[in-house]
């Protein structure tokens, strides 16, 4: 999916929300492991109640591959039951030397066919670059988490008093442009949203840390937010586990459907 299209669903939807599929066997309602594919079930549930809010879907491999092949059979029913106008993420976090990262590449963005695939940037330009040759396919570069350990190198700051995460940013953005490269920012502290949005002026931004981990949705749209919107915020645990019980489908989609109502708020006040 290029830039346009993407832009495209969020003002069409009034929304940029992400619903992070990270789904696991021993959080979902007891009464779908009778099925054959419980994982699948869930998701396939989930979608159907929250596709008119959302604009993305953000597996988290992680969850699938501790399933064995298995796990890598659900997560390619859920990618192709996901309408083919929604963005998608494999939230994989890969980064290897440059002939692994290509293999990775063809993996996530010819076999699977996701739009795109976070990538950590420790390795360097040529861990990344593989990622970045194939069209209307995007690199999600971690930049700024919200995890308690981020603080341990992202903000270390050189003898000039820049943090790391700046050096991440004004580096990296010479590999690629704001039509194939989006960036992980957290949600966690508004001032430094607005550090990173200042370092990449019309790149988007994946958003987690909102809700669970106690991110402001208003901030990250008063800090991070563009013309042409520039934000998916993620939320995982908040819709996909907002009930337990046989309707948890339907309370996914309420919550799904009240950051929708926000959003447009925001979206109103904040690109108007």
């Amino acid at each position: 999916m290029n830039k346009a299209a993407l832009i495209e669903q969020i003002k069409k939807k009034s929304s940029f929300l992400c619903v992070g599929l990270d789904t696991d066997l021993e959080k979902i309602p007891t009464h779908l492991l009778e099925t054959e594919d419980p994982i699948f079930e869930f998701n396939k549930a989930i979608i159907d109640t929250t596709a008119e809010y959302a604009v993305a879907y953000k597996p988290n491999i992680a969850f699938y591959e501790a399933m064995g092949p298995k796990g890598w059979e659900s997560l390619k029913k859920t990618l192709d039951y996901i309408p083919k106008d929604i963005f998608t993420i494999a939230d994989a976090k890969r980064g290897d030397i440059g002939n692994t990262s290509k293999l990775y590449a063809k993996a996530f963005f010819e076999q699977m066919d996701f739009d795109s695939i976070t990538v950590a940037p420790y390795m360097g330009r040529d861990s990344v670059e593989p990622f970045l040759e194939f069209d209307n396919k995007w690199v999600i570069l971690l930049a700024l988490t919200s995890n308690v350990g981020s603080q341990d190198f992202q903000l270390l700051e050189d003898k000039e008093g820049t943090p790391l995460f700046k050096q991440v940013l004004r580096t990296s953005k010479q590999w690629g442009s704001d039509e194939n490269l989006m960036y992980v920012v957290g949600a966690t502290r508004g001032e430094n949203i607005a550090e990173v949005r200042k370092e990449v002026p019309d790149h988007f931004f994946l958003v987690p840390g909102v809700g669970a981990q106690g991110g402001s949705l208003e901030e990250v749209a008063e800090f991070g937010m563009t013309k042409d919107c520039g934000l998916l915020v993620n939320s995982s645990r908040g819709i996909i586990y907002a009930s337990k019980g046989k309707n948890f489908a339907e309370q996914a989609g309420k919550a799904a459907e009240a950051l929708q109502k926000e959003m447009a708020g925001l979206m109103k006040k904040y690109m108007d």
